[in-house]
């Protein structure tokens, strides 16, 4: 729930700051005669509905375990990230197609210098939104806020490319804003795509990273009465890892006794390693 709260408060932080970010671009956009501001605005606009699925998705993945989840809602987090990587491909491929048209054609106007002021404001305001973003997203895990961050540097790299293309213009290369567009458009497909690949792997039970398999092992093997590890399996369930791990202990212990050194096992895990909701530990006979 704490992890809930304090990712809601970045997330509504952030996207005060951008409805009051896209107002000021869409003004500047259309006093500086620049179309890559407008094109600029509109991204703001779609950070503006990302962020609301980020808050939908904490909301929802934050709910305990119910007759019909009995693992929690956690995995609804990729759901939401999935979403927004699609979001990220749209923007990107709306702006390519744009700055396209605009280069094929040659409709292309010298642009105010507003515009250029808000293109540097942008550049600003949104890096500071990444990493304000993406510090909390890695502090609660959490794949679906990671997106948005990246939303946000998407938009930052989407002002650069503005900004350049502006200040191209206005020295008579009017070529270079749509040039620009086209580039930042390619980066933003390029983050979409790794996102949706990492929203896909968290939704087909992909194992956890090496180090925390080498942090279970550790804290496993560690245990009185643990002569070996069997069979070790993890699996990614939103921000949380589920572990399956089958132990060999003395055959000529009672079940109490056998009992006992799995629950040391069970609980060693789940409170060394914060990120894991559930250890399963199945005990296997020790022949030597």
């Amino acid at each position: 729930m704490e992890d809930y709260k304090l990712g809601t408060k970045v997330s509504v932080v952030t996207m005060i700051l951008n409805i009051i970010l896209a107002i000021f671009k869409l003004i500047a956009g259309i006093f500086g005669k620049s179309s890559a501001m407008i094109a600029d605005a509109v991204h703001t606009v779609s950070d503006v509905f990302t962020t609301i699925v980020v808050i939908i998705g904490l909301k929802i993945s934050s709910k305990g375990e119910d007759k019909e989840h009995p693992y929690g809602h956690e995995r609804l987090e990729a759901v939401c990230a999935k979403i927004i990587s699609v979001a990220l491909l749209l923007v990107g491929f709306m702006i390519g197609y744009k700055s396209a048209v605009r280069l094929y054609t040659g409709n292309i106007t010298t642009p105010g210098k507003i515009a250029l002021w808000a293109a540097a404001v942008s550049i600003i305001f949104k890096e500071g939104m990444y990493w304000y973003t993406i510090i909390t997203a890695r502090k609660i895990r959490s794949i679906a806020m990671e997106g948005d961050a990246w939303h946000h540097r998407s938009d930052a790299l989407s002002s650069v490319g503005t900004f350049l293309g502006i200040l191209g213009a206005r020295y008579g290369y009017t070529f270079m804003d749509p040039l620009a567009g086209i580039i930042v458009s390619i980066l933003i497909i390029k983050v979409g795509v790794d996102l949706y690949i990492r929203a896909v792997k968290e939704l087909i039970d992909s194992s956890a990273d090496k180090e925390t398999l080498d942090k279970i092992n550790n804290s496993v093997i560690s245990i009185d009465g643990v002569k070996a590890i069997k069979n070790l399996k993890t699996r990614i369930f939103g921000n949380k890892i589920y572990v399956d791990i089958e132990i060999c202990v003395d055959e000529r212990l009672s079940v109490r006794e056998g009992h006992d050194i799995a629950e040391l096992v069970h609980c060693s895990v789940e409170n060394e390693i914060n990120t894991v909701k559930h250890c399963m530990v199945h005990i296997e006979p020790f022949t030597g």
